[in-house]
């Protein structure tokens, strides 16, 4: 009897010991910014013309990617890798949101974004500025790099970008850097903390 009182006790006292672990500050695989001086400033239309800031995703986990649709390789791969996130994030991924930001406004219009983003999943959104000065306090404030590389003929460039995903918490803070073509695993890992309120 004794002997099973004991167990007991010590039983609980494992699963105090290992909620108390589940409860601890965040430990991300990918790189970790929180309380860094990174900050989302911005006001652009999101893909049904409405003018959103940061403040307007409060509540939502946000994975940021900036790009363009013309972007021949990196944008889709990380445009695709977002997606196999929120689908391992079953339920979980509602509450995270996916914006594409273009640095690309001279040709990424509102209708071609409509048709490139959602093929994604339906839920990314897209935020759009009407001239690259627009951009400048979001790519400040983030240090993100956005340039154009002039192509043979007029209208036929590229743009040389930041290629990494900034991760926001609920409340908008930066708290992940993921960078492209990180192995999914590992950022739905991450992700999940946040989600979780780590």
């Amino acid at each position: 009897m004794q002997f099973q009182k004991m167990m007991r006790a010590s039983v609980l006292a494992l699963v105090v010991l290992l909620a108390a672990c589940n409860v601890g500050p965040a430990s991300f695989t990918n790189t970790d910014i929180t309380g860094s001086a990174l900050v989302a400033n911005f006001k652009l239309k999101d893909l049904s013309g409405t003018e959103r800031t940061m403040e307007s995703y409060k509540g939502k986990v946000v994975a940021m990617f900036f790009g363009y649709t013309h972007c021949p390789d990196v944008c889709p791969i990380t445009m695709q890798q977002w997606s196999e996130v929120k689908a391992k994030l079953g339920e979980k991924g509602d509450n995270l949101q996916v914006l594409f930001v273009s640095v690309d406004p001279e040709r990424d219009t509102p209708g071609l974004l409509r048709k490139y983003v959602p093929q994604f999943n339906p839920t990314f959104d897209a935020l759009t500025a009407s001239s690259s000065e627009e951009l400048t306090p979001l790519l400040a404030g983030l240090r993100v790099f956005a340039g154009k590389v002039e192509g043979g003929s007029p209208g036929n460039y590229l743009m040389d970008h930041t290629s990494a995903s900034y991760v926001f918490d609920q409340q908008g803070r930066a708290r992940l850097l993921v960078r492209h073509n990180a192995d999914s695993a590992p950022v739905v890992g991450d992700v999940e903390q946040i989600l979780d309120g780590k």
